[in-house]
């Protein structure tokens, strides 16, 4: 007979030598109990630990009830609840759950504590604001905004925190940049109309190694895809190459970023690259007869057929074309979809293009939809 074990308690980190346990016969006591369980992972990794420690609080302790990382914590895991804007902040200070997440003990008992704000241990939304605005300059800023942030820090933390719990050292990391829209539906600073995403949106920029997330710089959308990509790419491989001077690494990403800049500092720095590069009709012309063998060899198989086309740029620039015939495309509806990509050349004939699509471009072609729902969350 099988023996069912359910457990009607969870026992989770005990808090300031009080146990902190989960059982469902409480009551309503909070709808975000799962926080328990981020808890856990701050508690093992310290990631919200770090961030904090890229600010610098300028602030009389005397005088101030919470902390930078009870703020950070607080704003953070708002976030992670679906709670994104401050006002939210105003019902969540409230909450026992929350303020157990952010380590706050209860301050209802300190007698200059206003009558408004006993039982609210967590700071509220004009605190928060007070955060988030102070920016990282003190000149010309009102008195209350002495929480400083170090931009460089702020902006280093994400491949920080990738170097720090990655313990074995790759041999390869490829870089995915990527430019992708954050819509907008008010009337923000700095919006403007995005043709190709047909919306007001705003353009950050997004840089993943797999599942990692190393870079988030929120832009506008007037820009160019690839604006600020070679200053970051310069950051990056400085970072990473400091830690891991014998990593090899490859830059991939799309048409957008296929820039005579970016493919020129690759090449002067030993940094593979494999980009998207924009149809246009010369080059179309030069796979012509590829496109034709394809769709001579999906009419006799009734399969999709795909060909392979290099054609040599320049000494370093190289470009690979796919040509891809089938029955129905979503692309076209004739079946024709030549897709060109432009890298720096490790081979040559077909046996380098399979191995260029089977190792580099297909998990890049899978792995575009994980990404961008990975960079939801960070948008903010």
């Amino acid at each position: 007979m099988r023996t069912h074990c359910n457990p009607n308690q969870f026992t989770f980190q005990a808090f300031n030598g009080r146990s902190v346990s989960c059982s469902f016969n409480g009551g309503h006591i909070t709808s975000d109990s799962g926080g328990l369980l981020l808890r856990e992972v701050e508690e093992g990794q310290g990631f919200i630990q770090r961030f904090s420690q890229c600010f610098t609080d300028l602030r009389n302790p005397r005088f101030i009830e919470h902390s930078v990382y009870e703020l950070v914590s607080q704003r953070t895991y708002g976030l992670c609840f679906g709670s994104e804007d401050l006002n939210d902040h105003d019902l969540l200070r409230a909450d026992p759950l929350l303020a157990l997440l952010c380590g706050k003990q209860d301050l209802e008992g300190k007698a200059r504590r206003k009558m408004r704000d006993r039982g609210k241990p967590l700071a509220g939304k004009s605190t928060l604001n007070r955060l988030e605005t102070a920016g990282s300059l003190l000149s010309d800023r009102p008195r209350y905004k002495k929480i400083v942030a170090e931009m460089n820090e702020l902006e280093e933390y994400f491949v920080g925190a990738f170097l720090r719990t990655t313990k074995k050292p790759p041999r390869l990391l490829i870089l995915d940049f990527d430019a992708t829209d954050d819509p907008l539906h008010g009337k923000q600073e700095g919006r403007f109309f995005h043709g190709y995403y047909d919306c007001y949106c705003y353009l950050p920029l997004y840089v993943f190694c797999g599942d990692q997330l190393l870079w988030a710089q929120l832009r506008k959308a007037d820009i160019d895809a690839s604006d600020g990509a070679l200053e970051v790419m310069q950051r990056l491989v400085k970072l990473i190459r400091h830690k891991w001077p014998l990593v090899k690494i490859l830059m991939r990403a799309d048409s957008g970023f296929c820039r005579d800049t970016l493919m020129s500092w690759c090449e002067g720095n030993e940094v593979k690259y494999l980009f998207g590069m924009a149809k246009n009709r010369r080059l179309l012309k030069r796979i012509s007869r590829t496109m034709k063998k394809a769709r001579v060899d999906w009419a006799s198989s009734g399969r999709a057929a795909r060909r392979f086309h290099s054609v040599l740029l320049s000494h370093a620039e190289q470009l690979v074309a796919r040509s891809t015939c089938c029955g129905q495309s979503r692309v076209h509806g004739q079946g024709r979809e030549p897709a060109l990509r432009g890298d720096q050349p490790v081979g040559s004939g077909v046996r380098r293009a399979t191995a260029l699509r089977e190792a580099v471009l297909r998990p890049r072609r899978n792995g575009e939809p994980h990404q961008g729902a990975t960079a939801i969350p960070v948008r903010r």
